[in-house]
C-alpha cells in the first residue's frame, strides 16, 4: 500500500501550517508540523541555559533534540503542544520562540537529530507535511510538493492579526523586520536553506485568500496522488 506524502513548504508566515492543517483534514492524513519541532527544540535550550552555548555546548543540545520530551495532543478545537509536561501551545507561536526555532534550524547536527523524529510520521493513509525543507531535505519521494509564499508585507499583516487575536501587542514593523531577518537567515543557511523544490507547484498567496490556495492545493493534489 502507497502511503502518499504532501509536502507544503514555504517561508514564516505563508499561511502553511493553517492550510497544512486543513489539506490533512480534508484527506483524512496524518500531520506533521515540522517548525514546531523546531520551536519546541529551540525553547528547551533556552529553557536550559543552552541556546546561546550551541557552539561551545553542541553535544549537550545534540542530547536534548534526541530526546526531548513532547507531546501532541489532538482536541476537536485545535492539536495541544506540550513540552516535558507543560503546555506550550501558545508559547511556541510567539515571535521571540520563532527566533529560537530559527537559530536552531542553522546548526547541521540539530537538524540531523531531528530528521529521523520526522521520518517517523510516515504512516497510513498518508502523510501532509509543512515546514522549510519538507519537500528538498525530508520527504524528497513526496508525490506532490507545494512551495506556499507571499510578500513579506502580506506576511507580517496576517502576523500581527493573529497575534492580536492572542491578546498579544504587536508592531508590524517589528514583525516585518522580523520576517526579513528570518527570511535572509533560512534562504542563506548552509545546510537545507528555504527553497522550492525543483519540481514544486509555488503558489504565491499575497492577494489571494486562504479558500481560493485551498483549492489551488486540492486541483494539484488530486491530479498528483489519484
Amino acid at each position: 500500500m502507497t502511503v502518499h506524502i504532501i509536502t507544503i513548504d514555504g517561508p514564516s508566515g505563508s499561511g502553511k501550517g493553517t492550510l497544512a492543517a486543513k489539506i490533512a483534514a480534508h484527506y483524512g492524513f496524518n500531520l506533521l508540523d515540522s517548525g514546531a519541532l523546531y520551536r519546541l527544540l529551540g525553547l528547551s535550550l533556552f529553557q536550559h541555559g543552552l541556546l546561546d552555548q550551541l557552539n561551545t555546548k553542541l553535544e549537550q543540545c545534540v542530547e536534548y533534540a534526541t530526546q526531548l520530551d513532547i507531546e501532541f495532543k489532538s482536541t476537536e478545537a485545535a492539536t495541544l503542544v506540550f513540552l516535558e509536561g507543560v503546555d506550550v501551545t501558545n508559547t511556541i507561536r510567539t515571535e521571540q520562540v520563532g527566533e529560537y526555532a530559527s537559530k536552531v534550524a542553522t546548526v547541521p547536527e540539530l537538524r540531523k537529530a531531528l530528521f529521523e523524529r520526522q521520518r517517523a510520521f510516515i504512516q497510513a493513509p498518508g502523510l501532509v507535511a509543512d515546514g522549510r525543507d519538507m519537500a528538498t531535505s525530508i520527504f524528497p519521494e513526496a508525490q506532490a510538493k507545494i512551495y506556499l509564499t507571499a510578500s513579506a508585507e502580506s506576511r507580517a499583516e496576517r502576523r500581527v492579526k493573529q497575534l492580536q487575536g492572542m491578546g498579544l501587542d504587536a508592531k508590524i514593523s517589528d514583525i516585518l523586520s522580523n520576517i526579513q531577518a528570518r527570511d535572509k537567515r533560512d534562504m542563506e543557511r548552509t545546510v537545507a536553506p528555504l527553497k522550492p523544490a525543483e519540481d514544486a507547484y509555488v503558489i504565491d498567496s499575497s492577494t489571494i485568500g486562504i479558500n481560493e490556495v485551498f483549492q489551488l492545493m486540492v486541483d494539484y493534489i488530486d491530479s498528483r496522488i489519484q
